[in-house]
């Protein structure tokens, strides 16, 4: 029988019986009755170096494991630490819990230890939604809330603290079980219409986004009856396979992008936002009707020329869609799509110089199923565009957002949560300034993580868009350490190949390490 524990350990206990086994975080003297049931409880924690590394940790074993990233931090600067990735993984859907502490009484005591003037509102601003437990009762209810929304409605991080009283306090038992399965089912009359339209369009176009994701299956049965042309947002590379003639790849960047959805008779959305950093330009650029398929309301809200709007699960719609098609013959023409393609691929190499043979190079030499997080770097940026993933969720990015420092801790987080199976970073010198103490934690946990560190010794693309917006490029140099050096006074090891032939040869070994191997390149690799 259940009994009585003080908060703190209660929710730990709880999050257990919600299948949560790993918490990332730092203990403090305000948080430290949550840490008195972790073990008890038979979760796993891992002490970050900062709490902007737990959250980033938290993000990363989310993308990987599918479940949601939980992380325990303090009142007051332990919460502002990890706002960062909090306004990351919901500007790309992740689905993170952060539990904090929080003073008993603000508004008539001042000068306390960690005190902000609102705590809660802060955090509200870079999440789903912030809520203070005043009960046991109430905290049990927002961490259901938290757990259930993020399985059945757009997955988003959420933020709940309890007061440090509270969390001392002894708690009844909370309700042991598991959480209700969400639903959300094709509407009959809509999946009509779309088949209605299929029956006639000659160029249908689909444009697929991170919400399909765990629809490959039946994106990829659609197609083998309705070849359609596709584009991918960055995050919905791998939904459908490389080899497939129609796929104009994550190139809705590409200006000329505009042009081919102008050509296309029926556009359907699935899955995206459709955001500036989708299409860095404000139109899609389609004349044919769009309909626009998604689990967010308010991405369909927004959806004003949609002559369709349809709340929907992906994977669900598509089922729905190729059950009621029977076979389609449309007028793409897949050399017209491998010509173009070339051709927009001639444009990035041109625009960053030497980093796309860099890409195919790192591409040929990983093991199948290889999970990579990215930075904000250039080559991350070129990867983007040029890589086309064999599965889906493999290549995680801080897209939305945009902080530097995401792809270390991050990777860490994928690594706890696919131990065994590869996983790697890729990180520009300066962003790796922002949380490279949290090498330490990949030693500590002895994570085989190739870490491929892109030196171009300044913020090059900051410099490149101040000469093109002709402002004399400063303050985009910063002097650098020996990152090599580094890494091993972290305890990691390190490589400095000075050929494409050596980088993949260091890629392998640091998969077979013992610990994490920062891999250090400048673009003179490719020269």
């Amino acid at each position: 029988m259940p009994h009585t524990r003080p908060l703190g350990a209660q929710i730990s206990h709880m999050l257990k019986d919600r299948g949560v086994d790993v918490i990332f975080g730092i203990p403090g003297v305000h948080n430290q009755e949550m840490y008195r049931g972790i073990e008890e409880a038979g979760i796993t924690h891992v002490l970050a170096r900062h709490e902007q590394g737990a959250g980033f940790m938290a993000d990363g074993y989310a993308r990987a494991s599918g479940r949601p990233g939980v992380a325990y931090v303090i009142t007051g600067p332990g919460l502002c630490n990890i706002m960062t990735p909090m306004g990351q993984a919901y500007s790309d859907s992740v689905p993170m819990l952060v539990i904090s502490s929080c003073l008993d009484e603000t508004a008539a005591k001042r000068g306390q230890l960690h005190q902000m003037k609102d705590q809660r509102a802060a955090a509200a601003t870079v999440c789903d939604w912030s809520e203070e437990a005043r009960t046991a009762e109430a905290a049990y209810a927002l961490v259901d809330r938290a757990l259930r929304e993020m399985d059945t409605d757009r997955p988003r991080p959420k933020h709940i603290q309890v007061p440090i009283a509270q969390l001392e306090a002894a708690a009844p038992p909370f309700v042991a079980g598991g959480l209700i399965a969400g639903n959300s089912a094709a509407p009959e009359a809509q999946m009509r219409e779309v088949a209605a339209l299929l029956a006639t369009s000659k160029r249908p176009l689909l444009v697929l986004g991170g919400g399909t994701t765990q629809a490959s299956d039946q994106v990829r049965a659609f197609l083998g009856k309705c070849p359609a042309a596709v584009f991918t947002s960055y995050a919905g590379r791998g939904v459908v396979a490389p080899s497939y003639g129609l796929l104009f790849g994550s190139t809705l960047a590409r200006p000329d992008s505009a042009n081919v959805l102008a050509e296309a008779d029926l556009v359907i959305a699935v899955g995206t936002e459709l955001a500036q950093v989708d299409l860095w330009r404000d139109r899609l650029g389609h004349t044919a009707p769009l309909i626009r398929v998604d689990i967010d309301t308010e991405v369909l809200s927004n959806s004003s020329d949609a002559h369709l709007r349809i709340q929907c699960d992906a994977a669900r719609f598509f089922e729905a869609v190729t059950a009621k098609i029977n076979g389609a013959q449309t007028v793409w023409d897949p050399a017209a799509v491998a010509a173009r393609r070339a051709r927009w691929r001639s444009e990035i190499d041109a625009e960053r110089t030497g980093i796309v043979p860099v890409c195919d190079a790192l591409r040929a030499c990983l093991p199948d199923g290889t999970m990579i997080y990215s930075d904000m770097t250039q080559l991350a940026y070129a990867a983007k565009e040029v890589w086309d993933m064999d599965q889906p969720g493999h290549w995680h990015h801080p897209y939305g957002f945009g902080t530097l420092g995401y792809a270390i801790p991050a990777a860490i987080g994928g690594g706890v949560a696919r131990k065994g199976l590869p996983t790697m970073a890729i990180i520009g010198d300066y962003g790796f300034h922002y949380t490279m103490q949290e090498l330490g934690v990949a030693v500590e946990l002895g994570l085989p993580l190739p870490i491929l560190l892109w030196d171009n010794g300044k913020l090059g693309e900051i410099e490149d868009s101040m000469v093109r917006a002709q402002i004399a490029p400063n303050a985009v140099i910063a002097h650098n350490p020996d990152f090599c050096k580094l890494a091993e006074a972290f305890g990691a090891q390190s490589a400095a190949p000075q050929s494409l032939h050596d980088m993949q040869a260091a890629v392998r070994t640091a998969f077979d390490a013992d610990g994490p191997t920062l891999i250090y390149v400048t673009p003179d690799i490719s020269r």
